[in-house]
């Protein structure tokens, strides 16, 4: 006997998808929220010198707004970073910053803000910069290393991804489908652009298209004032492709290929620091065996996603422009 679906099933279907992607309905995930409130402190990974150099991790999706968990929020990237700069730039013993990304970029206005601060970071305390990219710094995580005075990347780093992409989820072909419409009442031609109930139009695109251009422009822009590029391996970069770690040192768009380890010894170089320097990093909770791969800040079990996946990674991506590289995000 066979079964037929419900005439209710692609009404409620099309109900999620709905909610998912209006702005403000897509659900938290969360029962309460209990925002880390503890301070920064600054724990010892290795050495035992008086002075130091300062380990500040950059990991994940790039956005201002805090990372919701399933029972509480997290600081975002940028107040954990501009948190440790601070500390870092407060302690006249910390010399050098070696700044360790594993992202693979997010928001422009995220990526153009990490960027701002770890420049004025350096332009304000003269401190070695060293950037040591990981598995991912592709977009805006390679956007944040600009500054540095030297990039590193790990013999199996993914980088490069030097543009823009606009992404915005589109709907109307489901609603077609079951014959739901949306009505709009506007006050200009173009107040709805990118609007997911219908396709866009050529006008519309070609608008887009300036947008895009105007922030890639920036994006290459700060690329040729860091990294003196050929003209052919900028050619290169504005393709936006994605570098394996030796591709980018032929590019010119890294200094070097090693490990964290090579990181430390390059910053300890700049800042002439002795071998024994210490290696520092800011958590707000001691981890037993600490070492320079834990990402963490903060032990916090109760924001665990459910059932042991990212609960992000079901929701469609937000509508706006992204320094991103898009496949890095399902990782």
């Amino acid at each position: 006997m066979r079964r037929t679906s419900s005439p209710a099933v692609p009404a409620l279907l099309a109900a999620l998808a709905l909610f998912l992607v209006l702005p403000g309905c897509a659900p938290k995930l969360k029962i309460f929220a209990a925002p880390t409130t503890d301070p920064l402190k600054e724990f010892v990974l290795e050495g035992s010198a008086a002075d130091k150099l300062a380990l500040v991790h950059l990991t994940g999706f790039l956005t201002v707004q805090p990372r919701q968990g399933v029972l509480r929020a997290t600081p975002s990237q940028v107040q954990e970073l501009v948190s440790a700069l601070a500390l870092a730039e407060a302690d006249p013993q910390v010399r050098a910053v070696v700044l360790a990304i594993d992202s693979p970029g997010g928001t422009a206005t995220t990526s153009d803000i990490l960027y701002h601060e770890i420049a004025g970071f350096r332009e304000r305390t003269g401190k070695a910069v060293v950037a040591a990219m990981l598995d991912v710094a592709a977009s805006g995580g390679y956007y944040a290393a600009l500054p540095a005075d030297w990039i590193l990347a790990h013999p199996t780093t993914i980088t490069g991804s030097v543009g823009v992409v606009f992404m915005r989820p589109k709907l109307h072909g489901l609603l077609d489908k079951i014959g739901v419409d949306v009505e709009v009442s506007k006050s200009g031609a173009d107040k709805d652009m990118g609007s997911p109930f219908r396709p866009t139009s050529p006008e519309e695109a070609a608008l887009f298209q300036a947008i895009i251009d105007d922030y890639a422009d920036r994006f290459l822009s700060l690329v040729a004032r860091h990294r003196s590029l050929t003209d052919r391996n900028m050619e290169l970069a504005r393709t936006a492709r994605i570098f394996t770690a030796r591709q980018a040192l032929d590019a010119g768009l890294i200094d070097e290929v090693g490990y964290i380890q090579d990181a430390f010894a390059k910053a300890r170089a700049l800042a002439g620091l002795p071998e024994g320097a210490r290696v520092v990093t800011y958590r707000r909770d001691t981890y037993p065996n600490d070492n320079p791969y834990n990402t963490m800040t903060a032990a916090d079990p109760e924001s665990a996603s459910l059932l042991g996946l990212d609960a992000g990674f079901i929701m469609p991506p937000r509508a706006g422009f992204h320094y991103v590289w898009p496949q890095g995000m399902t990782r």
